[in-house]
């Protein structure tokens, strides 16, 4: 079967900047590379025109960049020009002031904030934060935003070392999100574990029994949506700052040519998706909001 991969979703780290310093990391800051706007763009069309539908921002820390303005600009236009079903942004949530939903939020589907702990003491354990801010107080803020500016409301939390004992359900109810990922802690040669890496990411993992108990632990939250190590590997579309698709299969990230040279459909050759494996995860979900029965 030499037909490539329908780029149905894709995950677009625009930038490796970031200002937290998460020990499991593993998109590391290798470089300070961020493609010109207008490139940027460019490379989205083709995506578009190759099948994308969903266009998830992440980095580093998307909001990093210009101040949000970056982003901003690149979700208007995946919105307004490209007509794209779904957008979102996954971000950790510090930056975000309420000046960027209101210019905007109204083009944004789903905003995911990074969560690992409701213990301040763990996420200060784990490296998400930055001295003085309260990580959960944020949350808070930034849901009630999302509800003003009809912007869906998404968590991911990393499941480690320092966490896995914890019991988030209430914490989680609270807020309300429409979805809740809850990935296993993921080592990737040259990001976040071996010689080249910026992360030693050893100390943070957990076994697949851990994670099971940890999502035992969690199975009343409805919205508790589970990535072990495996499901994430395969079924993930990576572009990097270069956009170039990351092949995670060797449990290291080895990049295509970028799609700005060669187009889409070579690049994705080498992509190692795994198109199965991520309509298995249910990768594909209701992810428009128009199309979400939110209260908003």
């Amino acid at each position: 079967d030499d037909a490539s991969p329908t780029p149905t979703s894709v995950n677009y780290h625009f930038t490796r900047q970031c200002n937290y310093k998460c020990g499991f990391c593993f998109h590391t800051a290798k470089t300070s590379f961020v493609l010109p706007l207008e490139e940027a763009k460019r490379g989205l069309a083709m995506l578009k025109e190759a099948g994308m539908e969903k266009i998830n921002f992440s980095g580093g820390e998307p909001f990093l960049q210009d101040r949000g303005e970056f982003v901003g600009k690149l979700v208007q236009f995946c919105k307004q020009e490209l007509k794209l079903p779904s957008v979102s942004i996954v971000s950790n949530g510090s930056l975000i002031r309420e000046r960027w939903f209101k210019k905007y939020g109204e083009h944004l589907d789903i905003l995911a904030i990074s969560c690992d702990s409701f213990d301040e003491n763990v996420n200060v354990l784990i490296g998400r934060g930055q001295g003085k801010k309260n990580h959960v107080e944020n949350l808070h803020k930034l849901r009630q935003w999302c509800r003003e500016y009809a912007v869906a409301f998404k968590i991911n939390s990393v499941i480690n070392r320092f966490n896995v004992e914890e019991d988030m359900t209430e914490e989680i109810k609270a807020l309300n999100p429409v979805r809740w990922k809850v990935f296993q802690c993921l080592l990737i040669e040259g990001e976040n574990t071996g010689e080249d890496a910026l992360r030693e990411a050893e100390k943070f993992v957990i076994s697949d029994e851990d994670f099971e108990q940890f999502l035992d632990r969690h199975k009343d939250v409805s919205c508790l949506v589970p990535e072990s190590n495996q499901k994430m590997r395969d079924s993930y579309l990576i572009l990097d700052e270069y956009m170039r698709f990351l092949n995670c299969r060797n449990g290291r990230k080895e990049p295509s040519k970028s799609i700005l040279d060669v187009g889409v459909e070579a690049a994705i050759k080498f992509s190692g998706f795994d198109e199965k494996m991520f309509l298995k995860r249910g990768g594909k979900y209701v992810w428009s909001k128009a199309d979400m029965k939110l209260d908003w």
